[in-house]
């Protein structure tokens, strides 16, 4: 026994069997040494990761035949594991009974890209879209949209179209094509190809000269003035939709880049969440103002489910630092207080939970005056802690240079692995600590000035018959006066007793 316990310390009482990527049918492979018959101990297959040990009943000890020692064989099968288990994909974790599953993937509320992930769907009242039917025309993507423009153009011609031969067959114009005599209601049409040629160049104003209108017909003088006004009104209409749809500040967003990755680092001594901002374009985005939202579903104290709760973040509101002067690529801050939503979040409690944190930067486009909105997300798993953005700005001759190389790159720094909270409690005993020490020494000095200050005193006060009387505390003017003058009363009265 005396061998057992200088070669095994601290023993588990039970044995757990964490097999990675085992199925339950599966045998485990048991080592075979000379040290499982002297001490007792099974050491499993290094395939699961890890050894495990189990105690079972003493036995003599037998001192194993071999060139190495049970202390070397040991440490070489602990090494080999570890180096096994940082090998294992963090994708997955322990299940239930310990068997490796592989960890689900949240979905999206906002893709990287800035789109929505959501869709409507069960909707009944679709007239709504028709009482704002520009919105709806400008919203739709580009096939829809110039499929609906050319439609609007070649229904409205081929309608006119229509009641221009409509009216040269009603009056008998196609039956007197060679009747010199006659006068048509339009001069050269023949057929219905013709007539729709005619309301092509009348709504588009071409007037080619050939087929005109005469003054011998009311009713296609009242058609030509509607048709006129209609097809300004399908021009400006149609044109309008086209030109805001390319003029959207939509793509503007794409040179809107945030960081692959947020960070989670102190500075100034705080925890701050920080991600990195930057525009591609030279010209600037104007009265820029940056966002953010916490998505993350919580359950209320009367047991109501919030599915994707938004909370708000604080990325300097108060102090007027979420408004942005975007020239150069910016780091966004977020201070982990007491009123942030991670301010009890630690590094082991980021790597369990499972959130979205959604940015938003909107701002005037300086070269269109319209509005721009570029927006990002990061999930729990896109959060580094413990690292900060490199440097991406240099000093050139006569400018600043900015390396866009850089923009996503991080390094690790020394972070401390608590929360927020944890690492304010901490600060607050140190300085209550600093505090009480620094107070405590200085309430001791004026103790010990005032006790060499009495103790040449000491016979005269006791010749007078008084107790010596100690002062803690720092003495005043008007105290120190009268101690000055009641010293010299006392030394010129000895004087005047010694002459006489």
């Amino acid at each position: 026994m005396a061998l057992e316990n200088s070669v095994f310390p601290s023993r588990p009482d039970s044995l757990s069997l964490p097999v990675d990527g085992k199925g339950e049918g599966e045998d485990v492979e048991v080592g075979t040494e000379a040290t499982t018959a002297s001490t007792g101990v099974f050491n499993l297959s290094e395939e699961l990761g890890h050894v495990v040990t189990t105690e079972t009943a003493p036995s003599p000890p037998v001192v194993a035949k071999g060139n190495r020692s049970f202390q070397s064989k040991m440490a070489e099968r602990e090494a080999t594991a570890n180096q096994q288990r940082k090998k294992t994909q963090p994708e997955k974790e322990r299940g239930r009974f310990g068997w490796a599953r592989a960890r689900r993937k949240r979905q999206r509320y906002v893709e990287k890209n800035g789109r929505c992930n959501v869709q409507h769907g069960n909707m009944r009242e679709t007239y709504r879209y028709l009482t704002d039917i520009f919105t709806t025309l400008v919203d739709l993507n580009w096939r829809c949209s110039l499929f609906v423009f050319v439609m609007a153009y070649a229904v409205t011609w081929l309608f006119f179209g229509a009641i221009w031969y409509l009216i040269a067959y009603c009056r008998g114009d196609l039956d007197h094509l060679e009747d010199e005599t006659w006068t048509p209601c339009v001069n050269n049409v023949n057929g219905f190809i013709s007539a729709f040629l005619f309301s092509i160049e009348t709504e588009t104003t071409i007037g080619y000269g050939h087929r005109v209108i005469t003054d011998q017909c009311p009713v296609g003088t009242m058609l030509l003035l509607l048709q006129a006004i209609l097809g300004s009104m399908v021009n400006a209409f149609m044109v309008g939709c086209m030109f805001v749809k390319i003029s959207q500040p939509n793509k503007r967003a794409e040179t809107l880049v945030f960081s692959k990755h947020a960070v989670i680092s102190l500075r100034d001594d705080k925890l701050c969440l920080m991600f990195r901002v930057g525009d591609l374009r030279s010209s600037h985005i104007v009265g820029a103002n940056m966002r953010a939202k916490l998505i993350k579903s919580k359950q209320t104290q009367e047991g109501e489910f919030i599915p994707l709760d938004q909370t708000d973040i604080s990325v300097g509101f108060e102090t007027g630092d979420d408004r942005l002067f975007l020239v150069s690529p910016l780091v966004i801050s977020h201070e982990i207080d007491a009123h942030s939503p991670f301010w009890d979040m630690s590094q082991a409690q980021l790597e369990k939970e499972d959130f979205e944190i959604v940015v938003i930067l909107e701002g005037m486009v300086e070269a269109t005056g319209m509005t721009c909105q570029a927006r990002s997300s990061y999930l729990a798993e896109e959060v580094m802690w413990g690292h900060r953005f490199s440097p991406m700005m240099s000093l050139a001759e006569g400018f600043f240079d900015i390396d866009y190389g850089a923009f996503h790159h991080t390094f690790e720094v020394d972070t401390p692995s608590c929360s927020a909270r944890e690492l304010s409690l901490a600060a607050a005993r140190l300085d209550a600590h600093l505090y009480w020490s620094i107070s405590s020494r200085l309430d001791e000095e004026p103790t010990l000035t005032n006790q060499a200050a009495k103790q040449p005193d000491s016979g005269s006060a006791n010749s007078k018959g008084g107790e010596p009387t100690f002062i803690v505390g720092e003495m005043t003017d008007i105290q120190e006066q009268t101690g000055l003058g009641e010293l010299n009363g006392s030394v010129a009265t000895d004087q005047s007793e010694s002459e006489a």
